[in-house]
């Protein structure tokens, strides 16, 4: 049974979807929301808080509960996270296709980002994500099989990371990141439902374990339209001499 936290939860969040509440407007305050649903205050606390951690509201102390664009992602900028974790954050079925698992000699291009030799093991991992039936991510991950040297398919569908973390004990520590805009490639309009969008977003991880040592280079690539990169940024006062 769906406890009254839940029910709201379900009311305000199908409201937001179907449009009733509009991408930057606000929800109807916490005493109206008593009002409306007849619950404590706290019961209404702990909806707007699970809104909140699933994306669809924003809250703001002293000005109340903004409602978002559910239309896009958020895909942090800052932070390590794996597309499963980041998931959980996003709305209606999502699923992960791989497309290839192989083991490969590197090119001269992956021989430079991942800081391997040409006669060097590298995994190829290539991944579509589906959310809400549309294929919008392309992740395309090397890992240097020294540092990696078992993957299925069924890792590879779940959460690489997890493996790794949690099979493998390894710890991984920091990632460089890039972002840039480039013309889709064929392997891009086979992969995602591009439409007639030309261009893809595409985040460059290279990533690090502990000890500093490079284990993976990805590339994650977008389609336009579906995400909004995010990241908090505390303004910092530089001394002047």
């Amino acid at each position: 049974m769906k406890t009254k936290a839940q029910a709201i939860y379900d009311a305000l969040a199908a409201n937001i979807q179907n449009g009733t509440y509009k991408p930057n407007s606000k929800l109807p305050s916490e005493y109206d929301l008593i009002e409306q649903y007849g619950v404590s205050r706290g019961t209404i606390r702990q909806a707007l808080e699970m809104l909140s951690q699933d994306g669809y509201i924003q809250r703001l102390k002293g000005k109340g509960s903004i409602v978002l664009d559910i239309r896009k992602y958020n895909f942090p900028v800052t932070g390590l996270v794996s597309f499963k974790e980041v998931s959980k954050m996003m709305h209606g079925d999502v699923r992960t296709i791989v497309n290839e698992l192989t083991v490969v000699q590197p090119d001269d291009f992956i021989q430079s980002q991942l800081d391997v030799g040409p006669t060097d093991d590298v995994w190829r991992v290539v991944r579509t994500r589906e959310i809400q039936g549309e294929k919008i991510i392309l992740d395309i991950d090397y890992f240097d099989r020294k540092y990696v040297p078992f993957l299925t398919k069924e890792i590879c569908t779940d959460s690489i990371y997890e493996y790794l973390e949690n099979e493998l004990h390894l710890s991984i520590s920091f990632a460089k990141k890039e972002i840039v805009v480039e013309s889709a490639t064929d392997e891009d309009k086979a992969a995602l439902d591009l439409g007639d969008f030309p261009y893809v977003v595409i985040v460059k991880n290279h990533v690090y374990l502990e000890d500093a040592s490079l284990f993976e280079y990805t590339e994650s690539r977008h389609r336009p339209d579906k995400f909004q990169f995010v990241d908090f940024a505390r303004r910092n006062h530089l001394n002047k001499k």
